[in-house]
């Protein structure tokens, strides 16, 4: 989880590969209305993502799998996890200066650099009562999968 630009598809697809589970990228759960919503400049309300988090929430149930999701708000992990109350988030912090970079130098379908300010103003990093595991996004996407790997490793929620 975390803001566009942290590298949930990256670590995700990585992470994925690393547990032999299927993986699941969050944006191609958007419904087109949210697409072109995003495309447009226009961030989403809590109303435009309940039924993308219901469609994730849905994938998470039905078997272990590794999903990137931006999942910026506490309400918006409890929705997760009220359908999938084994749901484990591995949250990709970094400072807004290193994000912003990062967006400068990508494209995305549907996803401007210009939406990270009101990205970063909904976000509500985990807190210490939600089972998460904060990760600092300065380190390679391999070493973040091995520390991911390695705190998974310690949870009585790992599949299998």
């Amino acid at each position: 989880m975390g803001v566009s630009g942290s590298g949930k598809s990256t670590v995700g697809a990585l992470l994925a590969t690393r547990l032999g589970l299927p993986f699941i990228d969050g944006d191609d759960l958007h419904p087109q209305a949210n697409k072109q919503k995003m495309a447009a400049g226009i961030p989403l309300d809590d109303a435009d993502r309940a039924p993308w988090l219901d469609t994730i929430a849905a994938a998470l149930a039905r078997a272990p799998v590794v999903v990137a999701c931006s999942a910026l708000k506490r309400r918006y992990r409890d929705r997760l996890r009220a359908k999938a109350p084994r749901v484990q988030f591995i949250y990709l912090a970094g400072s807004p200066e290193l994000l912003a970079q990062r967006l400068s130098t990508r494209s995305h379908e549907f996803m401007p650099p210009g939406l990270l300010a009101s990205q970063l103003a909904t976000l509500e990093p985990p807190g210490s009562n939600e089972n998460a595991f904060t990760i600092n996004i300065q380190l390679s996407p391999e070493a973040i999968v091995d520390c991911a790997v390695r705190w998974l490793s310690t949870s009585k929620l790992v599949p299998g």
